[in-house]
Protein backbone atom coordinates (compact mmCIF):
# COMPACT_ATOMS: atom_id res chain seq x y z
CA UNK A 1 0.00 0.00 0.00
CA UNK A 2 1.21 3.44 -0.82
CA UNK A 3 -0.73 5.16 1.94
CA UNK A 4 -2.67 4.33 5.10
CA UNK A 5 -6.17 3.05 4.42
CA UNK A 6 -9.26 4.33 6.19
CA UNK A 7 -12.39 2.25 6.12
CA UNK A 8 -16.06 3.09 6.17
CA UNK A 9 -18.25 1.05 8.50
CA UNK A 10 -19.36 -2.40 7.41
CA UNK A 11 -22.97 -2.85 6.31
CA UNK A 12 -25.29 -2.15 9.21
CA UNK A 13 -27.12 -5.33 10.13
CA UNK A 14 -29.16 -6.10 13.21
CA UNK A 15 -27.53 -9.16 14.72
CA UNK A 16 -29.84 -11.08 16.99
CA UNK A 17 -29.14 -14.34 18.71
CA UNK A 18 -25.89 -16.21 18.19
CA UNK A 19 -23.37 -14.49 15.93
CA UNK A 20 -21.84 -17.78 14.86
CA UNK A 21 -25.20 -19.05 13.64
CA UNK A 22 -25.85 -15.76 11.86
CA UNK A 23 -22.59 -15.83 9.91
CA UNK A 24 -22.79 -19.57 9.29
CA UNK A 25 -26.16 -19.04 7.60
CA UNK A 26 -24.81 -16.07 5.63
CA UNK A 27 -21.82 -18.09 4.41
CA UNK A 28 -24.03 -21.05 3.51
CA UNK A 29 -26.44 -18.84 1.57
CA UNK A 30 -23.57 -17.35 -0.42
CA UNK A 31 -22.04 -20.80 -0.95
CA UNK A 32 -25.25 -22.23 -2.40
CA UNK A 33 -25.78 -19.27 -4.70
CA UNK A 34 -22.18 -18.80 -5.79
CA UNK A 35 -20.89 -22.36 -5.79
CA UNK A 36 -18.02 -21.57 -3.43
CA UNK A 37 -16.06 -24.52 -2.09
CA UNK A 38 -14.37 -25.20 1.22
CA UNK A 39 -14.09 -27.80 3.94
CA UNK A 40 -16.23 -27.75 7.07
CA UNK A 41 -13.13 -26.74 9.04
CA UNK A 42 -12.49 -23.83 6.68
CA UNK A 43 -16.08 -22.63 6.96
CA UNK A 44 -15.83 -22.82 10.77
CA UNK A 45 -12.68 -20.67 10.55
CA UNK A 46 -14.49 -18.07 8.44
CA UNK A 47 -17.44 -18.04 10.85
CA UNK A 48 -15.04 -17.39 13.73
CA UNK A 49 -13.25 -14.66 11.77
CA UNK A 50 -16.48 -12.80 10.96
CA UNK A 51 -17.86 -13.24 14.47
CA UNK A 52 -14.64 -11.91 15.98
CA UNK A 53 -14.71 -8.89 13.69
CA UNK A 54 -18.32 -8.14 14.61
CA UNK A 55 -17.31 -8.05 18.28
CA UNK A 56 -14.05 -6.15 17.75
CA UNK A 57 -13.23 -2.48 17.36
CA UNK A 58 -11.80 -2.91 13.88
CA UNK A 59 -8.57 -4.78 14.59
CA UNK A 60 -8.30 -6.08 11.03
CA UNK A 61 -8.77 -2.66 9.49
CA UNK A 62 -6.25 -1.18 11.91
CA UNK A 63 -3.80 -3.94 11.09
CA UNK A 64 -3.79 -2.84 7.44
CA UNK A 65 -3.35 0.89 7.93
CA UNK A 66 0.33 0.33 7.14
CA UNK A 67 1.85 -1.18 3.97
CA UNK A 68 1.14 -4.91 3.86
CA UNK A 69 4.66 -5.73 2.70
CA UNK A 70 6.03 -3.97 5.78
CA UNK A 71 3.63 -5.91 8.01
CA UNK A 72 4.74 -9.16 6.40
CA UNK A 73 8.42 -8.29 6.90
CA UNK A 74 7.79 -7.38 10.54
CA UNK A 75 5.92 -10.64 11.17
CA UNK A 76 8.79 -12.64 9.67
CA UNK A 77 11.23 -10.82 11.93
CA UNK A 78 9.68 -12.40 15.02
CA UNK A 79 10.07 -15.95 16.27
CA UNK A 80 7.85 -18.61 17.73
CA UNK A 81 4.24 -17.95 18.65
CA UNK A 82 4.56 -14.20 18.07
CA UNK A 83 5.62 -14.82 14.47
CA UNK A 84 2.76 -17.26 13.85
CA UNK A 85 0.14 -14.97 15.39
CA UNK A 86 1.30 -11.97 13.38
CA UNK A 87 1.32 -13.94 10.14
CA UNK A 88 -2.13 -15.38 10.75
CA UNK A 89 -3.54 -11.98 11.78
CA UNK A 90 -2.14 -10.43 8.61
CA UNK A 91 -3.70 -13.16 6.48
CA UNK A 92 -7.01 -12.72 8.31
CA UNK A 93 -6.87 -8.95 7.93
CA UNK A 94 -6.17 -9.01 4.21
CA UNK A 95 -8.89 -11.61 3.67
CA UNK A 96 -11.53 -9.71 5.63
CA UNK A 97 -10.74 -6.27 4.26
CA UNK A 98 -10.46 -7.53 0.66
CA UNK A 99 -13.86 -9.18 1.01
CA UNK A 100 -15.74 -6.42 2.80
CA UNK A 101 -13.87 -3.28 1.70
CA UNK A 102 -12.55 -4.03 -1.80
CA UNK A 103 -13.96 -0.79 -3.25
CA UNK A 104 -12.20 1.28 -0.61
CA UNK A 105 -8.88 -0.34 -1.41
CA UNK A 106 -9.36 0.27 -5.14
CA UNK A 107 -10.24 3.93 -4.64
CA UNK A 108 -6.90 4.33 -2.89
CA UNK A 109 -5.02 2.83 -5.80
CA UNK A 110 -4.34 -0.47 -4.06
CA UNK A 111 -4.09 -3.45 -6.39
CA UNK A 112 -6.33 -6.24 -5.10
CA UNK A 113 -4.22 -9.01 -6.63
CA UNK A 114 -1.10 -7.62 -5.00
CA UNK A 115 -2.69 -7.37 -1.56
CA UNK A 116 -4.21 -10.85 -1.93
CA UNK A 117 -0.81 -12.28 -2.82
CA UNK A 118 0.60 -10.88 0.43
CA UNK A 119 -2.31 -12.28 2.42
CA UNK A 120 -1.85 -15.73 0.89
CA UNK A 121 1.91 -15.55 1.53
CA UNK A 122 1.26 -14.77 5.19
CA UNK A 123 -0.92 -17.87 5.49
CA UNK A 124 1.68 -20.02 3.70
CA UNK A 125 4.37 -18.83 6.10
CA UNK A 126 2.10 -19.52 9.09
CA UNK A 127 1.29 -23.02 7.82
CA UNK A 128 5.00 -23.80 7.48
CA UNK A 129 5.45 -23.14 11.20
CA UNK A 130 2.87 -25.69 12.36
CA UNK A 131 4.13 -29.11 13.44
CA UNK A 132 3.27 -32.07 11.23
CA UNK A 133 1.52 -33.62 14.22
CA UNK A 134 -1.29 -31.05 13.89
CA UNK A 135 -2.65 -31.93 10.44
CA UNK A 136 -6.07 -30.36 10.99
CA UNK A 137 -4.65 -26.93 11.77
CA UNK A 138 -2.15 -27.20 8.93
CA UNK A 139 -4.85 -28.21 6.47
CA UNK A 140 -7.04 -25.21 7.30
CA UNK A 141 -4.21 -22.68 6.99
CA UNK A 142 -3.07 -24.28 3.72
CA UNK A 143 -6.65 -24.16 2.43
CA UNK A 144 -6.79 -20.46 3.29
CA UNK A 145 -3.56 -19.87 1.37
CA UNK A 146 -4.43 -21.99 -1.66
CA UNK A 147 -7.94 -20.67 -2.14
CA UNK A 148 -7.35 -17.07 -1.07
CA UNK A 149 -8.84 -15.37 -4.14
CA UNK A 150 -11.93 -17.57 -4.06
CA UNK A 151 -12.39 -16.87 -0.36
CA UNK A 152 -12.20 -13.13 -1.00
CA UNK A 153 -14.99 -13.53 -3.56
CA UNK A 154 -17.01 -15.58 -1.07
CA UNK A 155 -16.72 -12.93 1.64
CA UNK A 156 -17.52 -10.19 -0.86
CA UNK A 157 -20.68 -12.09 -1.75
CA UNK A 158 -21.58 -12.29 1.95
CA UNK A 159 -20.93 -8.56 2.40
CA UNK A 160 -23.16 -7.68 -0.54
CA UNK A 161 -25.98 -9.87 0.75
CA UNK A 162 -25.76 -8.26 4.18
CA UNK A 163 -25.77 -4.80 2.61
CA UNK A 164 -28.83 -5.74 0.54
CA UNK A 165 -30.62 -7.10 3.61
CA UNK A 166 -29.90 -3.89 5.50
CA UNK A 167 -31.34 -1.64 2.74
CA UNK A 168 -34.75 -0.66 4.14
CA UNK A 169 -35.06 3.03 3.20
CA UNK A 170 -34.96 4.93 -0.07
CA UNK A 171 -31.57 6.35 0.89
CA UNK A 172 -30.30 2.81 1.50
CA UNK A 173 -31.56 1.72 -1.91
CA UNK A 174 -29.83 4.63 -3.61
CA UNK A 175 -26.56 3.64 -1.94
CA UNK A 176 -27.14 0.04 -3.00
CA UNK A 177 -27.78 1.22 -6.55
CA UNK A 178 -24.60 3.31 -6.60
CA UNK A 179 -22.63 0.33 -5.34
CA UNK A 180 -24.18 -1.84 -8.06
CA UNK A 181 -23.20 0.73 -10.72
CA UNK A 182 -19.58 0.60 -9.53
CA UNK A 183 -19.32 -3.16 -9.20
CA UNK A 184 -21.89 -4.66 -11.55
CA UNK A 185 -22.67 -7.19 -8.81
CA UNK A 186 -25.33 -9.72 -9.68
CA UNK A 187 -26.16 -10.09 -5.99
CA UNK A 188 -26.93 -6.38 -5.68
CA UNK A 189 -28.89 -6.35 -8.93
CA UNK A 190 -31.13 -9.17 -7.73
CA UNK A 191 -31.63 -7.38 -4.40
CA UNK A 192 -32.66 -4.15 -6.12
CA UNK A 193 -35.10 -5.94 -8.39
CA UNK A 194 -36.64 -7.77 -5.41
CA UNK A 195 -37.24 -4.38 -3.78
CA UNK A 196 -39.07 -3.11 -6.86
CA UNK A 197 -36.19 -1.10 -8.27
CA UNK A 198 -35.32 -1.39 -11.98
CA UNK A 199 -31.67 -0.25 -12.11
CA UNK A 200 -30.19 0.85 -15.43
CA UNK A 201 -26.63 1.81 -16.30
CA UNK A 202 -25.79 5.19 -17.71
CA UNK A 203 -27.58 8.46 -17.16
CA UNK A 204 -31.03 6.93 -16.69
CA UNK A 205 -30.57 6.12 -13.06
CA UNK A 206 -33.18 4.33 -10.99
CA UNK A 207 -36.60 3.47 -12.31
Amino acid sequence: MSQPARFDPAPSVILSGDLSSFFREALEEARRAGGYEGSAALEAYLVALLSEQAHSTGQYQAALERPVTLLLAEARHHRGRERFDRLRLLGDGVLYVSGFFAEHLERRGVQRDYVSAVGARAYWDAAAMLPSGAPGAVDVIVELAQGFQGLVAWLRDVAERLAARAATTDADRVRLYERWRRTGSGVLLEALVRQGVAPVRGAGGLQ
